[in-house]
């Protein structure tokens, strides 16, 4: 009995370290987020008819999709994570697992999960695909070369929303193009935020995601302002194409001022604790909108 427990023991120890390393390459912080923002999406898609099915396979299969663009955008940046402390203990940079492994694994997530988008209807499915190549194929090598990549990276990111009410009614309307822009808007000023806080290390990676040249500086802050202003007006859109009522379009107004005042905090003092402020403004902003939206749409 001694023997066996000897022999188990390392092999259960190794199992969970597995584990935890392909929980840090596929972000599951990240991808469940994803996962939230195309279920509510589908909620408000959809005519109440909720199909508990569309919604598994939804949520699965996108939760597979954004694993495996996390994973190829890891691979891709593996020696640039070595040069940050963020992330230089990552499985890939810090040699816990090897390249072929991480491929091995980002394929057959991402071809698992559009298999379960294929479940739900073509349009899912290839949308989906479309996202994984913008991510890993697009943002990721751009991030190096322009910090116009944030653009194909807001363009992969507001997909999800998209498949989400693809996923409610089999093709893309007008509605899903305003929610698409709402979250294209909102990942301007969530993603400068971010590298704004991080602009150091970045730095080191030769990775350029503030807006201007000079990083952290007036023009940046002014031009992540300015994006974030645009999400008050796009909010509005919701209202003027029927797709939410006076009151919750006013509630979406108020919280994107809240979050453009957070903005133009950064603009005024231009210091890490006003970025933190904006960071942590934008997480609440998304989830909270699309709790409304659904709220409204069932009430």
């Amino acid at each position: 009995m001694e023997i066996t427990n000897d022999i188990t023991m390392p092999v259960s120890r190794s199992f969970r370290a597995v584990l935890i390393d392909v929980s840090q390459l596929i972000k599951l912080r990240l991808s469940f987020l994803v996962v939230f923002s195309a279920s509510m999406a589908y909620l408000w898609a959809t005519n109440r008819n909720v199909d508990s099915t569309t919604i598994w396979l939804l949520s699965i299969g996108g939760f597979l999709i954004t694993g495996s663009a996390n994973i190829f955008n890891q691979v891709i940046e593996r020696n640039s994570d070595k040069l940050m402390k963020r992330t230089l203990n990552r499985p890939l940079p810090d040699s816990r697992m090897k390249v072929g492994e991480a491929v091995s694994i980002a394929i057959v997530l991402g071809m698992s999960g559009l298999f379960l988008l294929s479940l739900i209807n073509s349009l899912s499915a290839f949308l989906g695909a479309i996202a994984l190549i913008i991510y890993a194929g697009i943002y990721t090598p751009l991030k190096k070369v322009t910090p116009l990549t944030v653009i194909p990276g807001a363009i992969a990111g507001s997909l999800p929303v998209m498949i989400g009410c693809v996923a409610a009614n089999g093709d893309i309307s007008g509605k899903a193009w305003i929610l698409f822009l709402l979250q294209f808007i909102w990942q301007f000023p969530h993603t400068w935020s971010i590298a704004w806080l991080l602009n150091d290390e970045y730095k080191k990676a030769g990775i350029k995601m503030l807006p201007a040249s000079g990083g952290r500086n007036t023009a940046s802050a002014i031009i992540i302002m300015i994006s974030t202003f645009l999400i008050i007006p796009a909010g509005w859109l919701m209202y003027m194409y029927e797709s939410s009522g006076a009151p919750v379009s006013g509630l979406l107004a108020i919280a994107g001022i809240a979050l453009t005042i957070m903005s133009y905090k950064l603009y005024r003092k231009r210091t890490d604790k006003s970025a933190v402020g904006l960071m942590l403004s934008s997480f609440a902003y998304l989830p909270l909108v699309l709790i409304i939206l659904v709220v409204e749409k069932f009430i």
